[in-house]
């Protein structure tokens, strides 16, 4: 029996070559319109995506003989998971391949956000020496809210302890929990966030959250667009009551002409947590591995 996999969306080529050398028929759809892919996904065994296919109406309902779901990274919100449960396919993901990478650019963000370095390298790109206004503060012992404890969550605990600061860590509704959001937010110097985006974690830090923080709070937000109420966020950066703020992820992406990014209190990337090479590599490797260990047993039984 030969399998047939839709590649939706990039992945690294040591996964396709992992496919390929199974005898698996494998289409490289990557750049096929997305509003296309329904109408030739019946014809397949798996699909494999990263963030920018939605297997979500269409694609989904179309997929008749899918029987595994391929997520290259960690996210599955753009993954109808109720109705691919239904339908009998197995999601399979890599919770593990872009932690690092993740946690490295949330530290980053951090340490931009407290010595002013994007500030700095604009201003000397514009002529200016503001050298006066780019007084920062240490991070060390200072307090690390980290909400989650995920495998992205537990790398930055790591390093916020190396860097000597104090961490209190939110296990979130989806997690037991170590402490509480609530008791969390008025302690914390700087909070990150690492959960999934969920129905119960959708907004999870909103007007009531930020109007609990300490006053002049650093947040910084490497998760899923949605679990922050930007709106929200806007407006505690707005009153100072947040002091600065990263963001990596927006409810909508792109985002256009955000008002977040008009803030010069907000540093913000293109959702860039997992771009870099060792994170490719590994998320291409490992969801092809997985896609063929779900296919496999498929032959066994």
């Amino acid at each position: 029996m030969t399998f047939k996999i839709l590649v939706c969306d990039r992945i690294a080529d040591e996964g396709i070559k992992l496919l390929q050398e199974k005898g698996y028929e494998v289409t490289k759809a990557w750049d096929m319109p997305k509003d296309e892919l329904p109408s030739i996904v019946g014809e397949y065994d798996a699909v494999v995506v990263r963030s920018a296919t939605k297997v979500k109406g269409n694609l989904i309902a179309n997929a008749k003989n899918l029987k595994v779901i391929g997520r290259a990274g960690i996210g599955l919100d753009n993954i109808d998971l109720e109705k691919a449960k239904g339908m009998g396919i197995t999601v399979v993901n890599t919770p593990q391949a872009s932690a690092n990478s993740v946690a490295e650019l949330a530290i980053g963000h951090l340490l931009a956000l407290t010595r002013g370095i994007v500030k700095g390298t604009v201003t000397l790109r514009e002529g200016k020496w503001v050298k006066k206004e780019l007084k920062g503060v240490e991070v060390y012992g200072k307090t690390l809210g980290i909400i989650g404890y995920g495998n992205i969550a537990k790398i930055v605990e790591k390093l916020a302890l190396a860097f000597g600061m104090k961490v209190i860590v939110v296990r979130s509704r989806v997690y037991d929990r170590f402490v509480s959001l609530d008791e969390m937010l008025p302690k914390a110097d700087f909070i990150s966030i690492h959960v999934p985006l969920t129905p119960q974690t959708r907004h999870m830090l909103s007007t009531r959250e930020f109007n609990m923080m300490k006053d002049g709070v650093i947040v910084i937000d490497c998760s899923r667009g949605g679990v922050v109420d930007q709106e929200a966020l806007h407006q505690a950066l707005a009153s100072g009551k947040v002091k600065a703020a990263a963001v990596d992820v927006f409810e909508e992406e792109p985002p256009g002409k955000h008002k977040l990014l008009t803030l010069e209190s907000v540093n913000a990337t293109p959702h860039i947590g997992a771009q870099t090479k060792e994170a490719q590599l590994k998320a291409g490797t490992q969801v092809a591995e997985r896609v063929i260990e779900e296919l496999e047993k498929l032959k066994r039984d």
